[in-house]
């Protein structure tokens, strides 16, 4: 059986989450599948990544070339197609990316290969591989079972599961491109970087995040304060953003933004399964709601059954004594 292959992705220089993240998805899949681990870099001036690469303890091969300096779906998609026919692995996979949802749908029509998109988790059990992927914005999971074939193609998702420490030696080979000219009929021209406020809450390490809850603008100072105390950004659910009390570019859920700090605490937020898929990556989850049957609590590692109005000061003023 050949290796999985998983592509790292990076972007100006650097790796992006997810190349680590499948790095503890990756290992285990192999380990049942009886094979092992090998990553793929295609870029210009890729050594310092490979050796980061590397350091999860697996093989990295590198397809090191100007043509590679920019992104471009197309010329990953002819390297990709022809180290499958060069290497056969078992598995190639890449996150579920701008990126990767780009050329591998188009790889897998071109090799005729099954692909799964956007899966959550693997296993591999009596010889069929198993994705599983989310369905109705996470309200539903779904596992899909591969048909047989020579390689299985899939995306995995950012932020599914939490990466592990790098703490091993690999090794480090470079390949020769299979791309020998430029593309004329697609080329990079320029990153367009989206706009972020103030805060870009997907780097928070503390969110305090408000809902319907917070009923009116004139209530925002209460959860500032909070804020305040624990050195917190504060955040919002739909409901809370589409009233106007926070800034879009600080919602959380599938049609927001998702986030993983260390602790998240949601005050008023009932808990939508759309807001849940936005946080479900935060280490710890403290949820405060009036309602005893919120969805929210079904998540939270601590639950406060109350008013907010009435929890909120009193947490700020506990807060402030133990700070000293």
């Amino acid at each position: 059986m050949g290796s999985i292959l998983v592509l790292a992705e990076h972007r100006q220089g650097v790796l992006r989450d997810v190349s680590y993240e499948m790095m503890a998805v990756a290992p285990k899949l192999a380990e049942q599948m009886g094979t092992d681990v090998v990553a793929l870099l295609i870029g210009s001036g890729m050594d310092e990544l490979a050796k980061k690469m590397a350091a999860f303890g697996i093989k990295v091969l590198v397809v090191d070339d100007p043509l590679f300096k920019d992104f471009n779906a197309d010329k990953y998609q002819k390297v990709l197609s022809a180290l499958i026919d060069d290497l056969k692995p078992a598995v190639v996979m890449t996150g579920h990316t701008a990126q990767g949802v780009d050329f591998m749908p188009a790889l897998a029509i071109e090799k005729k290969l099954p692909l799964v998109a956007d899966a959550i988790s693997l296993e591999y059990a009596g010889g069929t591989l198993k994705a599983t992927r989310q369905l109705y914005s996470g309200k539903a999971n779904a596992v899909m079972a591969f048909k047989p074939a020579a390689t299985y193609l899939l995306t995995f998702r950012e932020g599914a599961v939490e990466a592990p420490d790098a703490s091993a030696s690999g090794s480090v080979e470079k390949l020769d491109s299979p791309l020998k000219e430029d593309l004329s009929y697609r080329k990079f021209i320029e990153y367009v970087e989206a706009e972020v406020g103030d805060v870009d809450i997907t780097q928070s390490d503390i969110l305090v995040a408000v809902g319907r809850g917070l009923k009116e603008d004139k209530n925002l100072p209460l959860v500032e304060e909070l804020a305040k105390a624990i050195k917190a950004d504060i955040a919002g659910s739909r409901a809370a953003t589409d009233a106007g009390w926070i800034p879009h570019d600080r919602q959380v859920g599938t049609s927001g933004k998702a986030v993983k700090p260390k602790l998240y605490i949601a005050m008023g937020i009932s808990g939508a399964f759309q807001h849940i898929a936005g946080m479900k990556g935060a280490k710890t989850v403290v949820a405060i709601n009036k309602d005893p049957e919120a969805p929210i609590f079904s998540v939270a590692d601590y639950a406060i059954v109350d008013d907010m109005f009435k929890i909120v000061p009193k947490l700020t003023e506990k807060l402030k004594e133990l700070k000293g």
